[in-house]
């Protein structure tokens, strides 16, 4: 398939990137900075804007699928609005391309935690992330009005950490996945595992699912 990586040198970008070349796709990797990702013969590397949508059309026009590791930076000022806009300006400039399926890393905080209560929503959430973990939870619920789109959102599970790559995890939907009572995790490499295996052969369209050891 030719896809389409948006962030594809990220905390989550990088182990998308390096899944999807190893499944022999051919990858177009949409970046602020190409001189960090290393010449290969499935990638191709474009400088990109997420906030220019008229160029972005035109860097998606042509692929089989988009995939969204977008995140403006834990760091950066006004982290929601700029993770709202820039994900609105890669959802139109997906529709623009005529490219019909995207997929949307985003977090946990909008996973349910009991009935009508999300994790964001709790007392414990760090403040340290609820900007951006509120800008991906009202980018879901854009994508959620969506209907041109065939588009799926993935939720990690509450802990995102390096490790290795096994293939085996827990799949769920709407609600944070535990174990016992602590909150369940996953390494980015199963994460971007579970990403492409619903690329390949999709079972959430129009849908949100996580995933957990």
């Amino acid at each position: 398939m030719k896809i389409a990586l948006i962030g594809a040198t990220g905390y989550v970008g990088a182990p998308l990137l390096q899944e999807a070349l190893s499944r022999g796709h051919q990858v177009t990797a949409l970046v602020r900075q190409p001189k960090k990702l290393n010449a290969h013969p499935q990638l191709t590397v474009v400088e990109a804007d997420v906030h220019d949508s008229a160029a972005l059309t035109q860097q998606l026009h042509g692929h089989d699928a988009v995939i969204s590791a977008f995140n403006p930076g834990w760091g950066v000022a006004e982290i929601r609005e700029q993770f709202i806009a820039g994900s609105r300006s890669i959802i139109a400039a997906s529709k623009q391309a005529g490219v019909k399926r995207l997929l949307v890393v985003g977090g946990a905080g909008s996973l349910y935690v009991a009935p009508n209560v999300q994790l964001i929503d709790t007392p414990d959430f760090p403040a340290d992330y609820k900007e951006g973990a509120e800008g991906a939870r009202q980018t879901l619920e854009i994508l959620r009005g969506e209907q041109d789109l065939e588009w799926t959102f993935l939720s990690p599970a509450a802990l995102l950490v390096p490790g290795p790559r096994t293939g085996k995890f827990r799949l769920g939907r709407e609600e944070l996945l535990m174990n016992g009572n602590e909150p369940g995790s996953i390494s980015l490499a199963d994460l971007a595992v579970a990403l492409l295996d619903e690329v390949e052969q999709p079972q959430h369209i129009r849908q949100r699912f996580t995933l957990a050891y």
